[in-house]
């Protein structure tokens, strides 16, 4: 067992890595095997691949995995199903992939710098430690509002232990026609636009045109279009970035997203915090 405190080297597991969350029958911890990785890969490939418009590599269609060279960096948050048949492979109904600061400077970076240039925001925030957030998936019959919240539960849990400062990553809208996605886009920026300190820009090389959005575009129905992992930074107090990034291998167009923890609203705080026991009754 790891001592309490002790920094655990990213690529280990935890094998007693205990619960961050519980609802009913859905548990939220972190993977505690390489294994457990290989399932949320197995997981992702399902959702991304076959279920969503993604287009796999040859070894992906071999492997039947969503993999890349950031995973064995990363902690890797599962969301099972106890009472779900079959092994833990069958169980697992939903996943996160958590890149912290340090784990990132062993890999050379953060996945999010090969579409948003995030160097000069880190470079302002010296002082600051900040936690990447990517791969989410959830499999269609669980993208409720309990799975969501359990995702939540276990990433609030997992910015308290390691004391992070700021939350960030890429959140994707399906499609990758920006013109047809205007109208939602054009909400993100409105309703959320960053402040000076938190801009950042996509790669010019990435960057997307922006279109503006149709006449008389009604604003209440393109955030009930909105994922609802987006929305719920937007709740928390997430600004969106101005700009969008044409992802054609997973079928998207993604937009940045930046929450600093001091921006999250106390009433979430203790509704996620300690206090309350909920999430592990």
């Amino acid at each position: 067992m790891i001592p309490a405190g002790a920094r655990r080297v990213p690529g280990r597991f935890d094998p007693e890595a205990g619960l961050l969350g519980r609802l009913g029958s859905l548990d939220v911890r972190l993977a505690r095997s390489a294994a457990e990785v290989r399932a949320a890969q197995q997981l992702r490939y399902r959702v991304f691949y076959e279920e969503m418009s993604a287009r796999p590599s040859r070894l992906q269609k071999m492997t039947r995995r969503d993999k890349d060279a950031f995973d064995r960096y990363c902690d890797h948050l599962l969301v099972i199903d106890r009472d779900r048949d079959g092994d833990l492979s069958e169980r697992i109904v939903g996943t996160y992939r958590l890149m912290r600061q340090e784990a990132a400077e062993l890999a050379g970076g953060f996945y999010t710098a090969s579409e948003f240039d995030i160097a000069p925001m880190l470079a302002r925030h010296k002082g600051l430690t900040f936690l990447e957030l990517g791969r989410s998936c959830v499999l269609k019959d669980y993208r409720g509002k309990r799975t969501v919240e359990l995702l939540w539960q276990g990433i609030w849990s997992y910015v308290r232990k390691h004391r992070v400062d700021v939350l960030f990553g890429c959140a994707s809208l399906a499609g990758t026609d920006p013109a047809s996605l205007a109208t939602p886009l054009a909400f993100l920026r409105e309703s959320s636009a960053p402040p000076a300190e938190w801009r950042v820009r996509a790669r010019p090389e990435r960057r997307a045109p922006v279109t503006p959005p149709p006449a008389g575009a009604d604003q209440r129905r393109a955030l009930a279009s909105l994922p609802p992992l987006l929305k719920g930074y937007l709740r928390l107090g997430g600004h969106i970035g101005e700009d969008a990034v044409v992802d054609r291998q997973f079928g998207t167009t993604d937009v940045l997203v930046v929450l600093p923890v001091a921006n999250i609203h106390p009433r979430y705080i203790e509704y996620y915090g300690d206090e309350s026991g909920r999430f592990l009754a």
